[in-house]
């Protein structure tokens, strides 16, 4: 007789990873598929991966983050059920472009309500800001239309990863469920 697992469809959930160039995005994708980080370059355009976790399939679509690129992020809003924004710790000169960067998202019609996971990544640099200077920094606290989150984590070590992961698992709007 088969298991009742074999049968179980896993929910399928579209997430979005945006952040600035070089912030880790890729790396972090890699991470969560198991794969070598060892070769990373800059995305060009996107990386799509599918990875079980918590009994759900993630479809995680990771957009370049270069300049050129951010206008089309846009282009891959909809029906997105979660977002992650990942933020370089370590570069401080740009916390105020990233700040704009993730107020803009916020403020974007088809993003509404959906749930917030920032990675505070690159913890495992020397200078790397904490989780609570950065949400300090990007004024997080005045977040009120959606539930959010924010994690530090390594994407190099994989410190943190999945504890982000977690909590955007239980955080999957109930329209997904």
């Amino acid at each position: 007789m088969e298991s009742p697992k074999k049968n179980t469809v896993c929910q399928e959930v579209r997430i979005l990873l945006l952040g600035l160039d070089n912030a880790g995005k890729t790396t972090i994708l890699k991470q969560l598929a198991s794969e070598d980080i060892s070769h990373i370059t800059p995305t060009q355009g996107f990386n799509i991966k599918s990875v079980q976790s918590q009994g759900f399939k993630l479809n995680v679509w990771d957009i370049g983050g270069q300049r050129k690129i951010r206008p089309y992020w846009r282009k891959y809003f909809e029906n997105t059920d979660l977002l992650i924004y990942v933020i370089d710790s370590s570069d401080r000169k740009r916390f105020d472009e990233t700040a704009q960067e993730l107020a803009e998202l916020l403020d974007e019609e088809k993003l509404n309500m959906v749930p917030l996971l920032i990675f505070a990544n690159k913890q495992d640099m020397m200078m790397a800001a904490t989780a609570a200077e950065i949400a300090e920094s990007l004024n997080l606290h005045t977040i009120r239309d959606r539930i959010w989150q924010i994690q530090s984590c390594s994407a190099l070590t994989a410190e943190g990863v999945q504890d982000g992961m977690v909590w955007l698992c239980r955080n999957i709007p109930t329209r997904k469920k």
